[in-house]
């Protein structure tokens, strides 16, 4: 089949992107076209005249899902490594990929808070820490766990390579690749 949507899901600094980006460096190499919609770039141009409100975060995921949808429907497994800290946004983007008969597949990658505020690789757990950043993920504004993902990702504990290998295994277990 090779199309369909991996929902990468997780807090700031979980390991999400480097997952995908593995990840993709693998399914390139069997021929499959991916494609990664990262958070980062749709916030600059699709998603920039949002901000980090609720509301905005809600409607920056949809955006995201429906993009995510027209490219797994264009032929294009799509990789999107988001935050989406609520359940329902993310259950919004399965179930439209659901109606119209586009797999969907959501990794929850699992790294506690501890790990990824030390990682911190934009600086932001410390800003948001010293009050600098209103409304952060975790720290001042929630993130809802998965209740049922299709796959877990402990990345405190294993290197981005067996997370990336696990995720090829579970997309070959459901004939997406």
């Amino acid at each position: 089949m090779e199309s369909g949507t991996v929902w990468f899901t997780g807090l700031s600094g979980a390991g999400k992107s480097t997952v995908a980006e593995t990840l993709k460096v693998l399914l390139d190499k069997t021929g499959v076209g991916t494609v990664i919609l990262d958070s980062d770039d749709v916030r600059q141009g699709l998603s920039s005249d949002l901000s980090f409100s609720e509301i905005d975060r809600r409607e920056n995921i949809r955006r995201v899902g429906e993009v995510a949808l027209l490219l797994s429907q264009a032929g294009h497994l799509c990789l999107v490594p988001v935050i989406s800290p609520y359940s329902d946004g993310r259950g919004a983007v399965r179930s439209r990929h659901e109606s119209v008969g586009v797999p969907f597949v959501e990794v929850y990658v699992a790294t506690p808070l501890d790990v990824c505020e030390e990682r911190d690789p934009k600086g932001l757990y410390a800003r948001a820490r010293r009050g600098e950043v209103e409304e952060f993920t975790g720290i001042t504004s929630p993130y809802e766990v998965p209740e049922r993902p299709d796959l877990v990702l402990e990345t405190s504990s294993e290197p981005p390579e067996e997370s990336a290998a696990r995720v090829l295994e579970r997309l070959r277990a459901l004939g997406l690749v």
